[in-house]
């Protein structure tokens, strides 16, 4: 995706609505360092965002082990923590008036990022110890889709889960999507089928929920919101139905959010998080280099660096190892074309 061009007088828009924020930042920061310095805050203790608003932020308090979980908190950041994204671990201090600030950000094991309208990369959520890939018997899923969800989390380092949703809608048969579910599987992946219309159609997602925090990602329509609906009926989620023309869904959620599961079905003594993401159709690849992409297929692992020419780029080189293992079977042809297809797509980009 290439960058938009702004006008002298955007830019100047831009700068000064910048310089707005900078300054009102830097009046609360200074109104915040008084009531710090005079005790009206109260002592530091941790916490984890679970909403962000620009600078205001939801934060839970840590709760004990056992107990349930606290109320969260409005806070607003420091003026030198911009950045902050659900997930977050912070430092924060209650306010007297029921309000909080974050005063310091833990160190992140991981953070999810996707392309803003300008493809430059922004981080969504952090902390994440899985993501849940969400497809559906409909829409109809594609592969090439699939590998690109697979190439991100593999990149991020956040072990990646496929879960195949509205399974009720599969024939018994079920074709071509059950052999592409067997495919996946045979890698290694683990695979999720669930449903919200039938008897135990989550007891399989609420075992792969327990005791981790996880990301829902996935093309509209799959049935996202649904099924943190089923998991959490007392959360107000907006839930928009498949267009009977396109068979395509449409985006309903606005920000990211981290919903607390204390009751996870049959596994009901563990407890999990999961932080739904808006408005992601596909991850953002564009910072990625074509080694990277290829080392997101983790077949490809074992043979990458064994090409006879170092700047082997997978195509019709003589002695790639890559097509060595296509030509033998040990990479699947239709993995192969999706690896091109991104790479493809990446020097379309790159050329705009």
């Amino acid at each position: 995706m290439s960058k938009r061009k702004l006008s002298r007088q955007q830019r100047w828009r831009i700068e000064k609505v910048q310089a707005e924020r900078e300054q009102r930042a830097e009046k609360r920061d200074g109104r915040d360092s008084e009531k710090l310095a005079a005790g009206e805050y109260g002592p530091e203790q941790p916490g984890r965002i679970i909403a962000h608003f620009g600078r205001t932020l939801d934060v839970i308090p840590d709760k004990a082990p056992g107990s349930a979980p606290a109320a969260p908190v409005r806070c607003h950041m420091r003026a030198n923590l911009d950045g902050l994204v659900t997930g977050d671990r912070v430092v924060w201090r209650h306010g007297q008036e029921g309000s909080g600030v974050v005063v310091a950000r833990a160190e992140r094991d991981n953070v999810l990022e996707r392309p803003d309208a300008r493809g430059l990369l922004k981080p969504v959520a952090a902390n994440i110890d899985q993501i849940l890939i969400v497809f559906a018997v409909e829409p109809e899923p594609h592969a090439n889709l699939i590998d690109r969800y697979l190439v991100a989390a593999e990149a991020t380092g956040i072990s990646p889960v496929l879960v195949l949703n509205k399974v009720d809608l599969l024939p018994e048969q079920g074709g071509a999507l059950r052999d592409l579910l067997a495919r996946y599987e045979a890698l290694g992946y683990p695979v999720v089928a669930t449903s919200i219309n039938t008897d135990n159609g989550l007891d399989a997602l609420h075992r792969r929920l327990a005791g981790r925090t996880s990301v829902f990602v996935g093309q509209s329509g799959v049935g996202k919101s649904s099924l943190i609906g089923c998991l959490l009926p007392h959360e107000e989620l907006r839930v928009g139905e498949l267009s009977e023309d396109s068979r395509k869904g449409r985006h309903t959620t606005t920000t990211a959010r981290l919903y607390h599961f204390s009751d996870l079905g049959p596994d009901s003594h563990l407890e999990g998080e999961l932080i739904d993401s808006p408005g992601i159709r596909e991850f953002g690849l564009i910072h990625l280099d074509e080694q990277q992409v290829a080392e997101g297929f983790i077949e490809f692992r074992q043979h990458l660096g064994r090409c006879r020419f170092r700047d082997c780029r997978h195509r019709q080189e003589p002695g790639c190892a890559l097509l060595d293992a296509l030509d033998h079977g040990n990479i699947h042809e239709q993995r192969f074309a999706s690896y091109r297809r991104i790479i493809d797509s990446l020097e379309d980009t790159h050329k705009h």
